[in-house]
């Protein structure tokens, strides 16, 4: 675990590109799990996903969009720079609105694997619980690395899938969290 972080809401007039100057969105990805029939195989492959710019512009509106919708942006920050965030959707998601949307997760490069994710994860999953919530709902990456990462946290495969979702993200994994 990483103590050196300071944790908190992000404040919608805190948004801007300043703030993510320091986070670092690249990741390599060798290996996916891809749905065949009912089960999820391993597959090889070769990508890396890294943010451009316009996809920080992008990220910005729609952080904006969740914090002025009801939702919640935490963030992980060293000084006054963001190294990790999650955000969850203030609407309720699913036939009976027992779900709430993790809408992203993500942490710099440079610190995954020192319990950021997983302190973020928790930090969402209270706020989604206090609001009602009885599930976190997540779209994950097909990256083998962010599959396992909600697994290991207990996630398990969504009993009910938000089309929505599926799809933008046809090859993620839906997935939920019981709160």
């Amino acid at each position: 675990m990483d103590d050196t972080l300071i944790y908190r809401k992000i404040e919608l007039e805190e948004l801007n590109l300043d703030l993510f100057r320091k986070f670092e969105r690249r990741q390599n990805v060798a290996r996916q799990l891809q749905k065949q029939g009912d089960a999820w195989v391993e597959k090889p492959v070769s990508l890396v996903e890294e943010w451009s710019r316009e996809d920080y512009e992008f990220l910005l509106t729609c952080l904006q969009n969740t914090i002025q919708e009801g939702g919640v942006v935490f963030g992980a920050f060293e000084g006054n720079a963001v190294k990790g965030f999650a955000s969850i959707s203030g609407k309720p998601l699913g036939y009976a609105g027992t779900y709430r949307d993790l809408t992203s997760l993500h942490v710099s490069r440079e610190l995954r694997g020192r319990g950021i994710g997983t302190r973020l994860f928790h930090l969402a999953a209270g706020w989604a619980l206090a609001m009602g919530g009885q599930k976190l709902y997540i779209a994950a990456n097909p990256a083998i690395e962010s599959q396992l990462f909600y697994r290991a946290l207990g996630c398990t495969d969504a009993m009910e899938l938000n089309e929505e979702h599926v799809k933008n993200g046809p090859t993620d994994r839906q997935m939920e969290y019981v709160l």
